[in-house]
């Protein structure tokens, strides 16, 4: 099962909290969660408490999440994207991080994009692609895009940026995929800091 199967059944089972629980009005959302939560601590409910914290929580996951968004590229011409934030949800429950990802379109064609950074997760992955023996001996083999060091495995290119951003991409055009990819602006997303 791959991170985004995992994030998506997570985000589905999270949905129906986020769509039930009122947000708080205000200029300001999160504070005004913050200073529900202190509120309702003070005043001894606990679960109340628990409740405003949780929607501070998404409140912050959600701008954390449209910072990375940014660095999805735009769909090249002919193709259109499809922006999907909900994995960003489901790495909650793996420890942290952020995520998105974007299905570029064109006729029966279709490309997936994701971007995560700062997850415990990626951990898994830096071992295989910092060891290019091992992901030989799995089958993979290594290409540079965009002066980035890509392992392909399986029909999916992976790289990390910086060992805490894991940029993959799958598609059934292969040079649509890396042509995407390319552009990407890895330097900028190095410094990715929500």
């Amino acid at each position: 099962m791959s991170i985004r199967q995992i994030a998506g059944i997570f985000a589905l089972a999270t949905c129906g909290f986020a769509i039930a629980a009122p947000l708080p009005a205000g200029a300001d959302e999160i504070t005004d969660a913050l200073e529900a939560t202190r509120e309702a601590y003070e005043a001894g409910s606990i679960v109340e408490a628990l409740q405003e914290l949780s929607i501070a929580q998404a409140l912050l996951q959600a701008q954390k999440t449209a910072g990375i968004v940014a660095f999805l590229p735009e769909a090249p011409d002919g193709w259109t994207r499809e922006v999907d934030t909900d994995m960003a949800a489901g790495m909650m429950m793996f420890g942290g991080g952020t995520g998105a990802e974007a299905r570029y379109i064109k006729g029966g064609e279709q490309i997936e994009l994701t971007l995560m950074a700062d997850s415990p997760m990626i951990g898994t992955f830096a071992g295989l692609m910092n060891n290019p023996a091992m992901l030989m001996a799995s089958g993979g083999k290594l290409e540079k895009i965009g002066g980035q060091r890509f392992s392909l495995m399986d029909g999916e290119y992976s790289t990390l940026v910086g060992n805490r951003i894991l940029v993959q991409a799958r598609g059934s055009d292969e040079a649509a995929v890396k042509a995407l990819l390319e552009t990407i602006p890895y330097g900028d997303l190095l410094n990715y800091a929500p």
